[in-house]
């Protein structure tokens, strides 16, 4: 069985498309921040500590903590 990826696992560069939500409750938040279902994501960079993460979407570069990034379910 495949596990499901998420914003947070992607590597600086790498670029997918958001397929879900795995939390009902950020899901609302990323929602109104651009975060759609079938949108690409592009993964900028991480802060030196790890967290926050830089990813780019619908023409905006967001700021977003690494339990927000891991509800962002993408396609493998």
């Amino acid at each position: 069985m495949e596990r499901t990826k998420s914003v947070a696992d992607m590597k600086p560069g790498e670029t997918a498309v958001i397929s879900g939500f795995s939390d009902d409750i950020f899901s609302v938040k990323l929602l109104e921040m651009g975060f759609l279902p079938g949108t690409a994501v592009r993964f900028n960079f991480k802060a030196p500590f790890g967290d926050p993460v830089c990813v780019s979407v619908s023409g905006y570069d967001l700021s977003l903590r690494i339990n927000e990034a891991s509800t962002i379910i993408i396609l493998n």
